[in-house]
This record gives structure tokens, sequence and C-alpha cells, in this order.
């Protein structure tokens, strides 16, 4: 009984505060709540060690883009190009940015993720979540057992028909739970 009272009191807080034009229980907390759900709203991207852009958390094609915006120079042109190939290659494929990195997963809500993409100093780098298991293995080894790296270097001409075929393959395996 004691939390019912405790939740109504707190409501009733909020009403009349937003009655006399004062601000709400959390305001600060919540104009900044209400800016990070909309990724084009934010002004300015602070880049992490690397370059890596530092995006809030969020789900949908527009963070991705808003992560691709703020990839540093020549990492950007990488970043459009792998979201292309990826949204051509897996139709429907869901979209999120987490721990300050675009995740690609299937169409449905427990298809898990299989691919995310990364920037360092120099390179960018892909993380396929289920490599191991992926035909021809992607390169780059991994502290964990089923995941594989592809690194892409500024001037390096990536196998966009390589890329793709692991695409194919990953998008067909259980994703990661993230």
């Amino acid at each position: 009984m004691a939390k019912t009272t405790t939740r109504k009191a707190a409501v009733a807080a909020k009403e009349a505060a937003s009655r006399r034009g004062g601000a709400k229980v959390g305001g600060p907390r919540e104009a900044a709540a209400k800016s990070l759900r909309n990724p084009a709203a934010r002004e300015t991207v602070k880049l992490l060690s690397g370059g890596n852009p530092q995006i809030a958390k969020g789900y949908g094609d527009a963070w991705v883009q808003a992560y691709i915006a703020a990839m540093p120079g020549w990492k950007r042109g990488v970043g459009r190009r792998l979201d292309a190939l990826i949204t051509r290659t897996v139709p429907g494929v869901r979209k999120a940015v987490k721990w300050n990195s675009p995740l690609y997963g299937g169409p449905g809500e427990d298809d898990g993720w299989f691919v995310s993409f990364h920037c360092f100093t120099k390179y960018v780098k892909v993380a396929f979540f289920r490599g191991a298991l992926l035909r021809p293995v992607p390169p780059g080894p991994s502290k964990t057992q089923d995941t594989r790296y592809l690194n892409i270097h500024e001037n390096d001409a990536f196998d966009e028909a390589q890329v793709a075929a692991w695409l194919k393959q990953a998008s067909k395996l259980p994703g990661e739970r993230m």
C-alpha cells in the first residue's frame, strides 16, 4: 500500500508542476533524452580513440546513418559502402547502434545480430559474429571462438562480391544476442 501512495504522490507532484508551468521531475534529463531519440538533432559528435564516433544507443536506419555521417575522413566512404552492401544483400535487415558501433541483424526481433563495424585509427573493422562458420573464413582472427574480422584500410579495395557472400551466409546463421 505504501508503494501505491508514493506513486500517487509522485504523479500528483508532476501534474502540479506542469500546471504551474514549472519544471517536470527530471526535466533536464527528459530534454536530453528527447534529443537523443532523434540522432539528426545532435549537433556535435565526440570522436573516441581511433576516430570512432560516440553515438547513443538507438534502433533503426537513422541511428546508423548518424554514425556513418560522423565517421571521420575516408572511413565515412567505407561506412557508406558497407551499409549499402548490407542493405542490398540482406533484404529486411534490422539496424541499430550499440556500443558506438552499427549492428545489423535479421528481420525478426529474435534473429540476433550477424555483422557490425567499428572505426580504428588506421582501419575499419568489420565483425562477423559467426565468422568461423563462414566459407571461406574471413581473415582476421578473434579472441572469441566464433567471431572473425575483416580489416579495411584506407587504400584497400575490398572484394564486395566476397563480402556479400559472407553477409548472405552470416544472415542465415543464428545471430548474436546483445
